[in-house]
């Protein structure tokens, strides 16, 4: 249901509406109540943690295995948009908005403070600095790679599948048509696409949340900006500004040139710290970090914290598993915009296997090095990362060759990051609250994109990085549910198209048998003449 409103605005009234109803008014109480925001926000986050932890991990490990029977199961063949179905973009260019719209800003925040934070306050005891590097560069491959991208892959995938295959609207009340039938257009169907632009919205706050922090922190050490909460919020509305005009321009000229340029951008800076850091010792910690990841990956994977009750897990891995989950609405129908025409084995498999094996390698390179410089009696990244984490990629690179070239890269590179998740971010909402218009006011998509920066600048204000924190899980957790049941339906949409394929591959095959058979006994006949 689009109806038009001011200012010619397409919208679906009671998605739009609600939508805009629930974070104005998260917006409120955390202005109202800042003096105890934090408090609440750290309650609420070891509540949700402590309790649903289990949920979470029980939650990701299922999508993981779903992917694979997807992938390597009898629905492989199944093209999105039909068998005649063609691509629209460049298996290159698909990769690039894979990767920028799936993990950018993130990989910036994290590929150092990661690694060093897992070494400093490892997640399990073990005993040795060589066994603590192993083990943090392990937690950080659990956190970024195949369990990450399987999220992404099946909810992308579904959205893909309903929209293309059955011609219904890009939004994740589709996902549920084979349980609810033409209900999906009524108030069920709302509720899932509200929950769904919440979750989106919390989710892009976070990343650009994070992003700017680091944006200030490496103004901070180049130009000795001040490092404050103010000085964020004007880059937000700096670089959102910015966006807009990617956001303007759309998804094949905005987001497709920024995506490539933010591949080309992020390979020079990861060639410059392979070729100028410890070339040798990056390259055997990647096999190796490679190996013990996947040797591993059932063990770690299902590991609860259940014997230790350090709290470190809810700190890192259930955070990271709601911030994928409430991220991937996003990711989600980005990924499904821009994937018509490919199989599911090549969907699952691409989405799955490349992004997580590039995500592993930035991680080593970045993550590797640091470890190496720790391992080498250089502690100055374990003092950032007590002291601040936003700052640990810039003390990084100062211990680099061409550091002021190295640091304008990363500043860069996080702005254009923080445009790509923006822009792309805000054609998803808009698509979502619209009821799946593809062509909307631009007007329309430059207000969710500076909504988002609005929620990213009241999380800082109101907490910093543990506002950011609770905000996900708190919008990840109902999404965790909805992705459950998504899963099953999803599963019952693939087998009734495999049921169809099988039967016209049947009807095929029995009118080419009849045809040959005909053939034959004309040959014969013509043969008596």
């Amino acid at each position: 249901m689009i109806k038009r409103r001011a200012l010619n605005f397409k919208i679906n009234p009671p998605v739009f509406y609600c939508t805009i109803g629930f974070v104005f008014l998260s917006i409120l109480l955390c202005l109202i109540f800042r003096e105890s925001a934090d408090e609440w926000f750290t309650r609420t986050q070891y509540l949700i943690t402590d309790n649903l932890g289990w949920f979470f991990i029980i939650v990701v490990n299922a999508i993981l295995a779903f992917c694979l029977y997807l992938a390597f199961g009898k629905f492989g063949n199944i093209r999105l948009g039909g068998d005649q179905a063609e691509t629209e973009f460049s298996t290159v260019s698909w990769f690039a908005m894979l990767f920028s719209a799936g993990m950018g800003i993130g990989i910036m925040f994290f590929s150092v403070a990661e690694p060093v934070s897992h070494f400093v306050d490892p997640p399990r005891e073990v005993f040795g600095n060589a066994r603590r590097a192993v083990q943090a560069m392990e937690f950080t491959s659990l956190h970024w790679g195949l369990h990450a991208w399987a999220i992404y892959s099946v909810v992308g995938l579904a959205l893909a599948f309903f929209s293309f295959n059955y011609g219904l609207p890009l939004t994740f009340r589709s996902l549920f048509y084979p349980f609810l039938g033409k209900k999906i257009h009524g108030w069920w169907g709302h509720i899932i696409d509200i929950f769904s632009a919440i979750a989106t919205l919390f989710g892009l706050s976070t990343s650009l949340g994070l992003g700017i922090q680091q944006m200030n922190a490496g103004l901070h050490f180049l130009f000795d900006w001040d490092i404050s909460v103010s000085t964020q919020a004007i880059l937000i509305l700096v670089v959102t500004s910015v966006a807009t005009l990617s956001v303007v321009a759309g998804l094949d000229k905005g987001v497709k040139l920024l995506s490539n340029g933010n591949m080309i951008l992020a390979f020079l800076l990861m060639v410059l710290i392979f070729c100028l850091g410890p070339s040798l010792s990056i390259l055997k910690s990647f096999v190796q970090n490679t190996g013990t990841y996947l040797a591993d990956l059932m063990e770690i994977g299902t590991w609860n914290d259940a014997y230790q009750e350090s709290g470190w897990q809810n700190k890192w891995t259930v955070f990271y598993w709601a911030w994928w989950i409430a991220w991937s609405p996003f990711v989600g129908s980005f990924i499904a915009r821009i994937s018509r025409g490919r199989t599911i084995k090549e969907f699952v498999l691409g989405v799955l296997l490349i992004p997580a094996l590039v995500t592993l390698l930035w991680m080593t390179v970045f993550g590797g090095t640091a470890l190496h410089m720790i391992l080498h009696g250089d502690l100055s990244m374990v003092s950032a990362v007590k002291e601040d984490i936003s700052t640990a990629l810039f003390v990084f690179l100062q211990k680099i060759p061409l550091t002021a070239v190295l640091s304008i890269i990363a500043i860069c590179l996080v702005a254009f990051f923080f445009i790509t998740s923006s822009d792309s971010g805000s054609l998803v909402v808009d698509n979502i609250t619209s009821g799946g218009a593809e062509q909307t006011p631009a007007l329309q998509r430059i207000f969710w994109a500076f909504l988002q920066g609005g929620i990213a600048i009241v999380l800082l204000w109101g907490g910093g990085l543990n506002a950011l924190q609770t905000a996900v899980i708190i919008a990840g957790l109902p999404f965790a549910l909805v992705i459950s049941v998504m899963c099953y339906s999803l599963m019952t949409g693939l087998n009734e198209a495999h049921r169809k394929r099988v039967k016209k591959q049947r009807l095929r095959e029995e009118k080419s048998y009849k045809e040959i058979v005909q053939g034959l006994l004309d040959s014969d006949q013509s043969n008596l003449k």
